[in-house]
C-alpha cells in the first residue's frame, strides 16, 4: 500500500538527487544506526538480561533472517552465538 502520489515522489527523489553522494551515504548510514538502535531496544524490552549474543543473534535475524535459507542462517546464528568477548 502506498499512500504518496506519484507527484511527491518524484519530488522526493529529485530532492535526494540534489545531495552529494556522500550526504546521501551519510543519510543511509544514520538510518541504519537507528534501525539497529531500535531493534536492540526493543530485543532489551522485551528481555532486559540479553546477552550479547542474543542481541547479536536478534540484529541478524531482524535485518537479515529472511534473506537466507534455512541451513545457511542457522550456520550464521550458531557463529553469532559463540563466545565472542561477551
Amino acid at each position: 500500500m502506498n499512500g504518496t502520489s506519484p507527484e511527491i515522489e518524484r519530488k522526493f527523489r529529485e530532492m535526494l538527487l540534489q545531495r552529494s553522494g556522500e550526504e546521501r551515504l551519510r543519510m543511509g548510514c544514520s538510518m541504519h544506526a537507528t534501525a539497529r538502535a531500535l531493534v536492540r531496544a526493543s530485543v532489551l524490552a522485551k528481555d532486559p538480561q540479553a546477552s550479547p549474543a542474543t542481541l547479536r543473534r536478534a540484529l541478524f535475524l531482524r535485518f537479515y533472517g529472511h534473506e537466507l535459507d534455512l541451513e545457511t542462517r542457522e550456520k550464521i546464528l550458531r557463529a553469532l552465538g559463540e563466545n565472542q568477548d561477551e
